[in-house]
């Protein structure tokens, strides 16, 4: 239980009643404090826990909190936090390299009995595998389609490198030269793993065999400056990205061109320049993990909740998997990051919300620690 004292005084003279204050809510003549409506947030997008089975626990405690309370609270939280979610944007957007990614998300279509498919999207910047001290974060965004326009849009300030799978729609971005394309070996690696896995080709195990050896040369790499990368990567890797450009001619040639085989050598040899981009650079990654493994939690909370409300459901989504994830990755405790953020935000002044961003927050609880010591 959490007391409140409120002093109330009265004038000798006038006889008029003067009391402090209410604190504020998180949510305006809402009962929730922060640690329930925190609590609640994160059992949903990082528990993959649906707002039903959360009731039905709370049911089994004596506590009757129903579904659509629960989702006014969610609204209430996300109309909070949106505007720190879209400065962390900011910070991914500004960058001189990204990852981008996304994932179909099923939402309910009323009037035809059925779902559309919506998407997530996802940007994120992290730099720690170059040395860097930037702090890490992940950006994500609902839409209704997956049109190309979409991440053009998301990504219109953007200068830089962005590392993405081979969809089309992201084609858009490379055509002014403001953004060069970095291509995933894990894609590219992809293709030949199904295929031994299926087949036991021995042509699919030699390219997997010379692409581990690329990757091998990047665990020594891990944490290590950007000229120092380039430099190892274009001494080592640079031959056996040749002598696999080679190969990968040499065999096409051998097999039909219209085996699975075949399909795979080609999708590497038609991205070879942005697969190669990064032994000519040190801050680019070798592939796109760093964005996939964004979109792990929202793939395992999708397969829970079956399907979205609505649009308006993606949106509160992303805007929260932004927080939450990027919290993650600034090694804090989600649940306690956005109940630190919920206790302050409705009485921060805005040109003070930057105080409120996880890297802050992880600066803030060293700060505290050392103070306790």
């Amino acid at each position: 239980m959490i007391r409140h004292v409120r002093p109330k005084f009265a004038c000798g003279q006038c006889a008029t009643l003067v009391q402090a204050a209410a604190p504020a809510r998180p949510i305006d003549k809402g009962l929730a404090g922060p640690g329930l409506l925190a609590h609640v947030a994160v059992s949903k997008y990082l528990d993959h826990l649906p707002l039903y089975r959360q009731s039905g626990i709370y049911t089994r405690q004596g506590i009757d909190l129903d579904r659509s309370t629960l989702g006014d609270w969610i609204g209430g939280i996300t109309r909070l936090v949106t505007p720190l979610a879209e400065l962390i944007g900011r910070h991914v957007v500004a960058a001189g390299k990204m990852h981008a990614d996304d994932t179909p998300v099923p939402v309910l279509d009323p009037g035809r009995g059925k779902t559309k498919t919506g998407r997530l999207w996802v940007y994120v910047r992290d730099d720690r595998p170059a040395g860097s001290s930037d702090p890490p974060a992940a950006f994500y965004r609902y839409t209704p389609t997956r049109e190309g326009a979409h991440p053009r849009l998301h990504l219109k300030e953007f200068k830089g490198t962005l590392q993405a799978d081979g969809f089309s729609g992201f084609d858009g971005l490379y055509v002014d030269g403001k953004v060069h394309e970095a291509a995933c070996w894990a894609h590219a690696r992809r293709k030949f793993y199904d295929l031994y896995a299926a087949q036991k080709s021995p042509l699919a195990e030699e390219a997997l065999k010379r692409i581990k050896a690329l990757y091998e040369i990047e665990e020594l790499l891990r944490g290590k400056p950007p000229d120092e990368r380039k430099r190892v990567r274009q001494l080592q890797a640079g031959p056996l990205i040749d002598g696999l450009n080679a190969w990968l001619r040499a065999t096409l040639t051998r097999v039909s061109a219209k085996s699975e085989l075949a399909a795979a050598i080609n999708y590497s040899l038609k991205r070879w320049q942005a697969l190669t981009r990064y032994r000519d650079d040190g801050t680019i990654e070798i592939d796109n993990n760093a964005a996939e493994r964004a979109l792990r939690g929202p793939v395992l909370s999708r397969k829970n909740f079956l399907f979205a409300g609505a649009d308006s459901g993606g949106e509160r989504a992303a805007v929260l998997y932004t927080l939450l994830e990027t919290a993650k990755l600034n090694g804090l405790n989600p649940e306690a990051y956005l109940r630190f953020v919920l206790e302050r935000i409705a009485e921060q002044p805005s040109n003070r919300l930057a105080a409120l961003l996880p890297w802050n927050f992880a600066s803030q609880q060293v700060e505290h620690e050392q103070l306790a010591a």
